[in-house]
């Protein structure tokens, strides 16, 4: 979780009466509401609301979200390019799932609409990765700035509306998280702080930064994903009526060029690029702008790998990817279980005189088998498990 935030108005103690006047009903005060994860055993916030924040109205069915896996006959790597994906609907309506298993959704997303109702992912994290556009995360925490390769957190429950200035076209990678993204335990210390020594600390990270309550007692529409069901809740009031929180649960931003990249004499495993990880699940690792191995027969670009438990899942951002031909800017690589990858021929004797790279790419290696959707075989190259001929 990021650290400690207090944004507005908050009374000393938590569960008492923090006044207002006259209040809503003449009650004078604002309502506490606690958001709290696993129970009531970690992180938490306490939020301050105009209003009480159950006043709902109507609760009806809303379009349902289907992710349906594609039959795969045979077990093989897979390369999609996604610059070309279309242009559709909003920042919700417009995902597009590609891969799938039980503990996470991988989307792409490039919406040409305004996001049309305010949004709440009940069951998942949300990890929103800006591959073009800027703009800001309208939160019931305040409002959340977003630039070009950051990584938006957005912890389940949060109700968002995200809004893109006009000047490019957005374009997202979305993954959806069952369980809980947190930071990988060895780069903390005992005292919950960042190690000297990992690649990001508290600085590199951004929480909202500017509340400013909605006082509008009118119905306003929230579309709450539950899995594949959605439902739509219409409350009294605008929800972004907070006059004040704290606590350690709320949307934050880091940005892919923050990374430090962790380098050495001869190449370093994966892990060293890893940013977050999800309970259990999946990790996410940041393949970002670095030195090459110093060494003097150092070989600079990965090694022949066989995954044995996990299935790797790269997303080509910026730069030229030095092991691997044929992939371009929004491109996807699948490699899967039980089948050695490596560098693709002839890339290793063009490696020898780099010295740097500048790649910039997203990898989500999950530990159950992670599956194509069917909206994902049409970007699919068959022909891909032969490229490593001479």
């Amino acid at each position: 979780m990021p650290p400690y935030l207090q944004l507005g108005s908050i009374p000393p103690k938590r569960h008492t009466k923090h006044a207002a006047d006259p209040g809503y009903l003449n009650e004078g005060l604002y309502y506490e509401e606690v958001i709290s994860t696993q129970g009531f055993n970690r992180a938490y916030s306490i939020a301050y609301h105009l209003r009480p924040p159950t006043r709902v109205l109507k609760v009806e069915p809303a379009a349902s979200v289907l992710v349906e896996v594609a039959p795969q006959d045979v077990l093989r790597h897979h390369h999609l390019k996604t610059q070309s994906i279309p242009i559709h609907g909003d920042p919700i309506t417009g995902r597009v799932p590609m891969f799938t298993n039980a503990d996470v959704t991988i989307s792409r997303c490039r919406p040409c609409d305004d996001q049309a109702e305010l949004f709440r992912n009940a069951t998942a994290d949300e990890i929103l990765f800006v591959h073009k556009g800027h703009g800001h995360v309208s939160t019931h925490f305040g409002r959340l700035d977003f630039k070009p390769y950051d990584y938006i957190v957005i912890p389940r429950c949060t109700t968002y509306r995200i809004e893109f200035e006009k000047d490019i076209q957005p374009d997202l990678l979305v993954i959806e998280s069952t369980g809980s993204i947190g930071f990988p335990n060895r780069y903390l210390n005992a005292d919950g702080q960042f190690r000297l020594g990992a690649p990001f600390c508290e600085r590199d990270l951004h929480g909202p930064t500017e509340l400013a309550p909605i006082d509008r007692n009118e119905e306003t529409t929230v579309v709450i994903k539950d899995g594949s069901r959605q439902t739509r809740y219409t409350l009294a009031h605008h929800p972004f009526d907070i006059v004040g929180w704290d606590g350690m649960v709320y949307p934050f931003t880091f940005n892919a060029d923050d990374f430090e990249p962790i380098t050495g004499t001869i190449h370093q495993p994966p892990p060293i690029h890893q940013t977050f990880e999800s309970a259990g699940g999946f990790v996410v690792c940041t393949f970002a702008p670095r030195m090459l191995d110093t060494h003097p027969n150092a070989v600079k670009i990965p090694y022949a790998h066989s995954n044995v438990e996990s299935d790797e899942l790269l997303y080509y951002v910026r730069g030229k990817f030095g092991s691997r031909r044929g992939v371009e800017e929004s491109s996807f690589t699948l490699h899967l279980h039980g089948i050695p990858h490596g560098p693709h021929p002839g890339t290793i004797a063009a490696s020898w005189e780099m010295t740097r790279t500048d790649e910039l790419a997203v990898m989500v290696d999950t530990f159950r088998p992670l599956h194509l959707t069917k909206q994902a075989l049409e970007f699919d190259d068959a022909s891909y498990p032969m490229s490593w001929k001479d």
